[in-house]
């Protein structure tokens, strides 16, 4: 084997993992395409001693702190696919070269696939956003959208409402039950059944949503719970299972982060429907603590 583990994502779950098998003094492997979900945020919030501070300032601090360990490498690239092996793995990546490893640790992340409404895409991660506890706050209490997506989308507009006044935009989709909607009005949450023509506002500022009847709903930001999809499918390949979750499609592991095939554990966005940083960091911990242990006592993963 030319690693004892290799970590295909180097965000924060997939940097997390590989800090551990390296403080183990495992030789560890990291490949990173470098596009981390969270890149279009100016700013992480409620990250222990870290809020406030950008995610891509995060990451190059704690790369360089795993790059002083003598056991960990870094490939740049994109991990194509992956088999398992007599002896654990390979790994095909998009830069012609092919790695094996005892064990495999699947942190890739995922990606959002955002409605095509003009002025929205500009904005995601500043004033369109997915999550109030990371970035409800700097709202201020002021004006907020909820964009229907989903069923869930109804639950979001009600958590939101603890940030400011709420208007719940259904966007043309028939999702308003009389259950959801004695649930929205319980909350004091406007219900605007017109479609999104576009978002208005200066620069990645969010001034208005501008409905297609030529109205403008005056909204400071926008939350969304939008559809995602897996980076890499090399979980698929590998046959790990996968299951369905109120957030989308998840790899399924146990308390360990082991996933349904042995040697192969799944950290961060890709294994659990809550995505936070805090999660996904305490996510890639727990899988390089129990891959580490696989490779000491290797009945844990029989």
């Amino acid at each position: 084997m030319n690693y004892d583990a290799i970590v295909i994502g180097g965000s924060f779950a997939g940097l997390s993992a590989a800090t551990y098998i390296a403080r183990a003094r495992r030789k560890v492997l990291v490949i990173d395409a470098g596009s981390p979900r969270n890149r279009f945020s100016p700013a992480a919030h409620g990250f222990l001693g870290q809020d406030g501070v950008a995610p891509a300032d995060i990451l190059a601090t704690a790369r360089a702190q795993l790059s002083a360990y003598p056991t960990v490498e870094f490939l740049a690239g994109k991990a194509l696919s992956a088999q398992k092996t007599a002896d654990g793995f390979s790994v095909e990546t998009d830069t012609g070269r092919a790695v094996e490893s005892a064990k495999l640790v699947i942190t890739s992340g995922r990606s959002d696939i955002l409605p095509d409404i003009p002025g929205l895409k500009d904005r995601w991660g500043h004033s369109v956003l997915h999550c109030p506890y990371c970035h409800g706050y700097e709202i201020g209490a002021g004006q907020i959208g909820v964009l229907a997506s989903q069923p869930m989308s109804v639950h979001q507009a009600e958590l939101a409402s603890d940030w400011g006044p709420v208007t719940f935009f259904t966007n043309g989709l028939d999702i308003l039950t009389d259950d959801n909607r004695s649930l929205l009005a319980a909350r004091n949450i406007a219900i605007e059944t017109t479609p999104v023509a576009a978002l208005e506002g200066t620069g990645t500022a969010l001034s208005g949503l501008r409905l297609k009847d030529g109205r403008i709903r005056d909204i400071r930001a926008l939350f969304i719970g939008a559809e995602t999809r897996f980076n890499s499918e090399v979980a698929e390949q590998l046959g790990c299972a996968i299951e369905d979750s109120p957030m989308g499609r998840i790899i399924t592991t146990d308390d360990r982060r082991q996933t349904t095939i042995p040697g192969v554990y799944a950290a961060g966005d890709v294994a659990r429907p809550q995505h936070t940083v805090s999660l996904a960091v305490a996510d890639g911990m727990m899988a390089g603590v129990s891959l580490h242990q696989s490779l000491v006592f290797p009945a844990m993963v029989a």
